[in-house]
């Protein structure tokens, strides 16, 4: 018997929440979006009200169907994926939050890091994770909610909590509180989870003060996790899939073999290379982190996550007001014919990969008389080419020769300008998918594996799409120039 041919996928991100209908040849049906609330209550701290984000996934699920006009017996599943790192925690009972969503931007547990690594732990975390000891990762971050929320450890310690990066929460309160479970992919950024043995670790959970019983259940990324609860369209559809936004573009992407490379671009960018199931410890400070794990195999990936690309244009829109729509640096960096010198380190919440440097700061510099707005706007999309740049050189070294070819997404990915520069400066061929909502495709694919749409991964692989691929073009010299400006302009930064 055949299944029914559409999937849902729900993206939830770290400024708006969206859900997609594809069908079985992986196309859009129907999309709804909606922005939510960033709360800043101090420096450095960045939180969301995750009753705000349990509103919209509601809503965003309900406009999609109704958009659609499809039968809800024709959806064969749902498939979320999720803003990492962010953290929630929430009383097993009612399903409500004891405090905000700690977002994975955060940088108040910079000084419990720093202490962290001179006590030597950095190198164990490390072995265990993949990862490094920073504030972007979970595990310091709900150690602060227990130790900060008055009630809260003592709760956790009777075990009435219950703690879940977005995803977690999101499939608690889609099963009405039936399901408290997660993927490795999400795990895999607790600072909490083994990645090579794929279990809860109890040294890591002794490091950070964690009670084992807060954490969710670990299951296959292409899993039938649970079932919708029917009050919320009317049918109990197969939660089917799960993993976080930049594992689950790398599935979108098609990158299922080892070698292939995604780099997605929305508040931060995130760059991944598909390691097989052998994974590569890093030498040159990158993240070593679960692909995926499909039929209780794990596939690896070596990651950069560099903090801010959208960001930086969200700042010349909301901070600036130079521009009133992101699309608009499309123009403004092509009328001018170079930055004129200008460039922007937009370290606004420290840097990520490769530096990790929690304590620098953003920056512009080279700025003369002449500078005008059209500069600025050229340097912050420049800025996302070169952070690009310094992943790739890193990833390079970690394991050998990059990727033939650089495949890209997200909201960025629609800017031509930026893609052609991100190209020059690689000196590689920027791939764009026809379907640039790989995020949300990636858990659409999952949920779609699990539940008999899609016949494995092979079948994947012959529904991604080129869009349009952007050939190198700068001359040597011109492009050597400009990055040994960028690198003096890190040098600033990082002081």
């Amino acid at each position: 018997m055949s299944q029914p041919p559409y999937i849902l996928a729900i993206d939830q991100g770290t400024t708006s929440t969206r859900c997609i209908l594809f069908d079985a040849a992986a196309v859009p049906v129907a999309v709804a979006q909606r922005e939510f609330a960033q709360h800043y209550l101090q420096h450095g701290w960045v939180e969301h009200d995750p009753e705000d984000i349990w509103r919209d996934t509601v809503a965003v699920l309900r406009e999609v169907v109704a958009k659609a006009e499809v039968q809800l017996a024709d959806i064969a599943g749902l498939g979320i994926t999720n803003q990492r790192e962010t953290v929630v925690v929430w009383e097993r009972a009612t399903g409500r939050p004891i405090y905000n969503a700690i977002v994975w931007q955060d940088r108040r547990t910079a000084d419990a890091c720093a202490r962290l690594k001179e006590s030597g732990a950095e190198a164990m975390v490390s072995g265990k994770t993949g990862l490094l000891l920073d504030p972007y990762f979970s595990g310091t971050k709900l150690a602060w909610i227990l130790d900060n929320v008055a009630g809260a450890r003592a709760a956790a310690d009777l075990g009435e909590l219950a703690f879940g990066t977005i995803d977690s929460f999101l499939l608690s309160r889609l099963t009405r509180g039936k399901v408290h479970a997660t993927d490795p992919t999400n795990a895999g950024r607790t600072l909490l989870f083994d990645i090579f043995e794929q279990r809860w670790d109890d040294e890591l959970l002794r490091l950070f003060d964690i009670p084992a019983s807060l954490l969710p259940e670990v299951f296959d990324n292409s899993h039938v996790f649970g079932h919708l609860d029917p009050d919320i369209l009317g049918a109990p559809i197969p939660i089917a899939g799960m993993a976080g936004d930049q594992q689950a573009a790398l599935f979108g992407q098609g990158c299922v073999r080892p070698g292939m490379a995604k780099s997605t671009y929305g508040t931060g960018c995130f760059l991944l290379m598909n390691l097989g199931e052998t994974p590569v410890l890093s030498t040159n400070r990158l993240l070593t982190t679960p692909a995926c794990r499909l039929n209780g195999k794990t596939q690896y990936a070596l990651e950069g996550s560099i903090f801010v690309a959208g960001a930086a244009v969200k700042w010349l829109r909301d901070g600036l007001k130079i521009i009133t729509r992101a699309s608009e640096t499309h123009d403004m960096a092509t009328r001018v014919p170079d930055s004129h010198g200008v460039y922007m380190v937009p370290a606004f919440v420290g840097m990520g990969a490769p530096y990790w440097d929690p304590a620098a700061r953003g920056l512009i510099c080279g700025l003369t008389l002449n500078a005008t707005d059209a500069h600025l706007a050229r340097a912050a999309l420049e800025s996302v080419a070169y952070q690009t740049m310094d992943l790739i050189d890193a990833m390079a070294a970690d394991a050998g020769p990059a990727a033939t070819a650089l495949r890209v997404d997200g909201g960025m990915a629609a800017n031509d300008w930026l893609c052609q520069f991100l190209a020059d400066m690689l000196e590689a061929p920027v791939e764009r998918p026809a379907i640039v909502e790989t995020t949300a495709l990636g858990a659409a694919f999952l949920a779609g594996m699990a539940t008999g749409v899609w016949d494995g991964v092979g079948a994947l692989e012959g529904l991604w799409s080129l869009d349009r691929r952007f050939e190198p073009a700068m001359e040597a010299p011109k492009r050597e120039t400009m990055v040994a400006g960028w690198r003096k302009a890190v040098a600033r930064a990082l002081l």
